[in-house]
């Protein structure tokens, strides 16, 4: 009975974190939250970007993007590195845990299997941060070879498709930052199935419901949301809301 518990834990953190996944994209599709409305920055950042003369603030922006992701890679590493030598030494770590209040000291296997699962998380977290930092790369050459703001060999419609592109790379790199951020929050619910399962399912829930409400009912979102009108005719067209003379 035990052994089950144990199971249906792990299977409701990896529902918790595949379903929230799954559903945060669709929901993104019909109503704003963080993760689209930023798109919206990013592309606008891009277009912007096209009309200045001097780059150097947004390849200093792009370069502190990359080095966030660098640090959280790092980190992850250093807590890979603690994980596989937590797994070398497991009988010590459960000797040393069972002397803390409030944790029941599970069989050799649930102990390990806990460790197996942390150090899935941190791996998955790994590849999400250098993907995001490989993106931000893009972004950099991107930048390097956007059209001057003088250049009047590119049409306006050349300089908004690279403007999308670019853009939408940003996004992407964004987008796999912000899953491996996710990570961190799932990994602190696998910390609490060290304890007992129950804490585990409880942590689980708590994780997900943590993350909708700063993605889609956060204070920074609304801020966010009112700090720019996105709806303003792209360059080259004409704004179908204006009379005719």
């Amino acid at each position: 009975m035990g052994n089950l518990l144990e199971l249906l834990a792990l299977l409701w953190f990896f529902a918790c974190w595949m379903g929230y996944t799954l559903y945060s994209r669709r929901r993104a599709a019909d109503r704003s939250c963080l993760s689209n409305t930023l798109d919206l920055y990013r592309e606008d950042w891009m277009r912007v970007m096209l009309r200045r003369t001097n780059r150097i603030a947004d390849a200093s922006v792009v370069g502190n993007l990359e080095r966030n992701g660098a640090f959280f890679a790092s980190s992850c590493l250093l807590i890979l590195a603690g994980i596989i030598t937590a797994l070398g030494y497991t009988s010590q770590a459960m000797e040393v845990f069972a002397t803390l209040p409030f944790s029941t000291v599970p069989s050799r296997e649930i102990w390990e299997l806990r460790l197996v699962t942390l150090l899935v998380v941190f791996v998955y977290a790994f590849f999400k941060f250098t993907w995001s930092m490989r993106m931000y790369n893009f972004v950099s050459v991107m930048i390097g070879s956007a059209p001057l703001a003088d250049d009047s060999k590119t049409s306006p419609a050349a300089r908004e498709a690279f403007a999308r592109s670019a853009g939408n790379i940003c996004n992407l790199a964004g987008d796999a930052f912000n899953l491996g951020l996710r990570s961190y929050y799932y990994a602190l619910a696998v910390v609490a199935w060290f304890f007992s399962p129950i804490a585990f399912i409880v942590a689980s829930t708590v994780v997900v419901i943590v993350l909708y409400r700063r993605e889609f009912c956060s204070d920074a979102l609304g801020a966010l949301r009112s700090g720019k009108v996105f709806e303003e005719p792209l360059p080259g067209k004409a704004d179908p809301t204006s009379k005719p003379n």
